[in-house]
Formats: C-alpha cells, sequence, structure tokens
C-alpha cells in the first residue's frame, strides 16, 4: 500500500532522524549532499565548514531536504521539505543550535565532520583539532513547505 504521511507522521520521521540530504542549486548546477541534522519542532539546523554548498545556498537561499526510513523496498517513509537557508551569526542562535546538537548526538558514532566543536573537544586529539581551528558555519532551514510519502506492505 502506497499513502501520504500525515503532518504528526512527518514530524516523526523528522524528530527520529539525524541524517538526511540537502538540495541546493547555483541554476547551472544542482547539488545534493548528505548532512546530520537536528529537527527541534520548527527548523532544520545543520553545520557545515565552508564549500561549494554553502557558497551555493549563501547565493540561492531556496533548498530542499529529504529524509528516509527504509526498512525494505517495501517498507519506507519519506520525507520531502522546501525551504530557506537561513546562516545562524549571532552567538546566541549558534550555541542553541550547537548545545542541541551536542544533547542529541552525545550517545551516537560520529565522523570527524559530524560532530559539533563541543563534542570534538572532549573526545579528539592531535591532528583532529584542525577542524576546530574553522570556525563552523551554523545554518537552518525555514520550512515553506513539506509533504511524506510510505509504502507498508
Amino acid at each position: 500500500m502506497l499513502g501520504q504521511l500525515t503532518y504528526d507522521e512527518i514530524e516523526e520521521v523528522l524528530k527520529r532522524n539525524l541524517l538526511g540530504r540537502i538540495g541546493c542549486s547555483n541554476g547551472k548546477k544542482i547539488y545534493v549532499v548528505p548532512v546530520n541534522y537536528l529537527y527541534d519542532g520548527q527548523y532544520i539546523f545543520a553545520h557545515s565548514r565552508e564549500g561549494m554548498k554553502i557558497d551555493m545556498m549563501r547565493n540561492n537561499p531556496s533548498v530542499c531536504f529529504e529524509v528516509d526510513e527504509v526498512q525494505n523496498f517495501t517498507n519506507w517513509r519519506s520525507v520531502v521539505l522546501w525551504g530557506v537557508y537561513q546562516e545562524l551569526s549571532d552567538e546566541r542562535s549558534r550555541s542553541y543550535a550547537m548545545k542541541a546538537f551536542a544533547e542529541k548526538m552525545m550517545h551516537v558514532k560520529n565522523s570527524v565532520t559530524a560532530l559539533s566543536p563541543e563534542l570534538s573537544k572532549a573526545g579528539m586529539g592531535g591532528e583532529d583539532f584542525q577542524y576546530l581551528a574553522i570556525k563552523p558555519v551554523i545554518y537552518r532551514v525555514v520550512i515553506n513547505e513539506r509533504s511524506g510519502r510510505f509504502e507498508k506492505e
């Protein structure tokens, strides 16, 4: 059976997961990449190093965000959001986002790029501190539209 997720089911998928895909465009090229994220019930929060994704979103803040839960080919849920990229520059907003990341990711095994700087300081050594020297870009997606689909056998 195929169907549409309700608003509440979409909320559950967003809150339950940590990995999504963000899509952005520069008008010539579309770029879709996985990102660790946090959903607080209002915004999608993420952080990144400077690079192509951040450059594209700064120049064209319209983005798409997608999260999947796949058990197998006939049992899955997928959520797609459309919204606007907003970079967080004030320390209060940045601190809120990174504290929420730290709390949610504390018990999850992460790569160096997925960790918040606060978590990185606690468990990394040596050359890994190079990431900490770079102030991460912290951003949120202001959600304008949402859609969810599922298949269940």
